[in-house]
Parts: C-alpha cells; sequence; structure tokens
C-alpha cells in the first residue's frame, strides 16, 4: 500500500523497522501469512512486535504480535496465549486480566478484517467483540480513569464504555500515551512529541525529540524511546526530556512502563525489561527477524 505524503514523511522520520511496521498495518483484510507468520509458528519464538504490557493481577508480561499474543516462559521461550492467530495490533491492559486490542482476522478464523475493538476479561485467553467489528484498525490504544484512547485511521477515538465512540483530532502520528490524570494526551509525530490538553481534541506542534513510542505510567513518570532504541524519561508530562539508556537491539518496536522502575521494550532482536527506571535493561525473550 502507498502512504500518504504526511505518513511518508513520519516513516522516514522513525526509521525502516518502524515503517515496515506501520505499512504492515495499513491495509485491511485478513492478516494471512508471511515470513513473519512463519517464524511466529514456531513454538517459543516471537517476531513482529505491536504492543507490550503488564498483567497488574500477577505481573506477567505479554507481547502482542502478528500472529497472537503471547507470554514469557521459563528459559526465555515464550507462549502463545489461548488459541487466537490474529495480528494484534493496538493492544493495552486496562486492569487486571482485562485487555483491548484490535487488529486483523487471521487468515481462516472467520473474523472480519479489521476486528474492531475487541475486549478479554481472561488474560487474553479469549476475546469478545466490543464495537466497531469489520470496521476499525486501532493501530495504538491507552486508558486512563476507564477511558479507551485510541488512533484509527489517522484520527483520536475515545470512548467510556467501548461501544460508543468519539471522534477527536485528526493527525499523522504512530503512538499515543495518556495521562495517568486523564486530561493530557502525547502523540508521536514526525516533528516530535505533539500534545493535547483537552482530551485529544485539539494538539499543539510536535516538539522535539522525535519518539517511536511513549509510556505515561505515573504523573511524573513518562518514558519514551527513539527510532535507533534510546530510551528517554520526563517527570514534567514531556516538556523536557532526559537520556536513560540504549535499549539493546536495535530500532523499538513497542514500549511499555508498569511504574517508575519497570520498562519493557521490544527492539528488532528481543523484549527487554528494566528494573531500575530505564537505566539498565535484560533481555526477557529473542525475537526473530
Amino acid at each position: 500500500m502507498t502512504a500518504r505524503p504526511a505518513v511518508r514523511k513520519l516513516l522516514a522520520v522513525v526509521g525502516a523497522s518502524i515503517a515496515s511496521l506501520a505499512l504492515a498495518a495499513c491495509g485491511g483484510g485478513s492478516a494471512g501469512t508471511d515470513t513473519a507468520a512463519e517464524a511466529s509458528d514456531s513454538p517459543g519464538t516471537l517476531s513482529h512486535v505491536h504492543g507490550l504490557g503488564v498483567d497488574p493481577a500477577d505481573g506477567r508480561a505479554y507481547v502482542a504480535t502478528h500472529t497472537g499474543v503471547y507470554t514469557m516462559a521459563k528459559g526465555g521461550k515464550s507462549k502463545l496465549v489461548g488459541d487466537s492467530r490474529d495480528d494484534f495490533m493496538g493492544f493495552t491492559v486496562t486492569g487486571e486480566n482485562t485487555f483491548v486490542a484490535s487488529g486483523h482476522g487471521a487468515e481462516g478464523s472467520g473474523r472480519p478484517g479489521n476486528v474492531g475493538l475487541i475486549e478479554s476479561k481472561d488474560a487474553g485467553r479469549t476475546w469478545t467483540t466490543r464495537s466497531l467489528s469489520g470496521e476499525a484498525d486501532f493501530h495504538s490504544l491507552d486508558s486512563a480513569k476507564g477511558t479507551v484512547y485510541g488512533y484509527e485511521g489517522g484520527r483520536i477515538r475515545v470512548s467510556s464504555d467501548l461501544k460508543s465512540w468519539e471522534d477527536r483530532a485528526t493527525l499523522e502520528a504512530l503512538d499515543l500515551a495518556v495521562s495517568p490524570a486523564g486530561d493530557e494526551l502525547l502523540a508521536t509525530t514526525a516533528d516530535g512529541v505533539a500534545a493535547s490538553t483537552d482530551g485529544g481534541r485539539t494538539f499543539g506542534k510536535g516538539a522535539e525529540p522525535v519518539q517511536a513510542f511513549l509510556s505515561w505510567p505515573a504523573e511524573k513518570s513518562l518514558f519514551g524511546i527513539d527510532p535507533s532504541g534510546k530510551l528517554s524519561g520526563s517527570t514534567d508530562g514531556g516538556k523536557t526530556w532526559k537520556q536513560l539508556a540504549t535499549v539493546p537491539g536495535g530500532q523499538p518496536q513497542a514500549l511499555t512502563a508498569v511504574d517508575a522502575e519497570r520498562v519493557l521494550a521490544a527492539t528488532q532482536d528481543g523484549v527487554y525489561e528494566s528494573r531500575d527506571g530505564g537505566k539498565t535493561f535484560s533481555r526477557l525473550a529473542p525475537l526473530t527477524a
């Protein structure tokens, strides 16, 4: 699929691996099969990561990929959760054992090309369609105070009941992060991080540094990872940033932070975790190219 000019500019800024990630999700229809899918069919392997999350019920990490949701097993192995091989694009944890997601139905699954907004209340084992089936493909999802914020079709969409959605600002972005207070929304753009103080209805101009992905677990703990894998932190909602470390493995695929200390990032060669606020990282599981 040919990207629109603004998308091409954004993808050029954020690097080749993120370009592949975004372009793979541009079209509707079934996820089908490709090299990444075939690689993920092998037990204990991960590839093509779209999202990360940690279940507050037990602290277990989950990885949303092109071919299902996986969790970490012993010895760095990954284990498919449930039996869904769908392409999970947007993904976030909203509560204990509760996830919301979006993406594309796997070939032969009988699910639509765009699955809309789906929810799991058993930590990813089973999924229920909540809204927009056959219509929406959210590329980024986040939540705060019972409200879900999504980026879909070049626009911000917001729902408090997972059924009805309010369309807000339009912009070209890769990722969203909502303040824990629920009153500010950040988006990664080609010009840098753009901020909204009215729940995504309007955004200011993007401000450097350019970040690929964001995660905002606490009011004074915001994390961003740039296209080269450099992780930075901000204590003032993204107004200023301090570089913390470079996550191993090259260009990033996803980022999530549980709190001010525990940070997870997926790069080209693995899923990495920090337990010291992003200063050092260890690999939880490898990724296949």
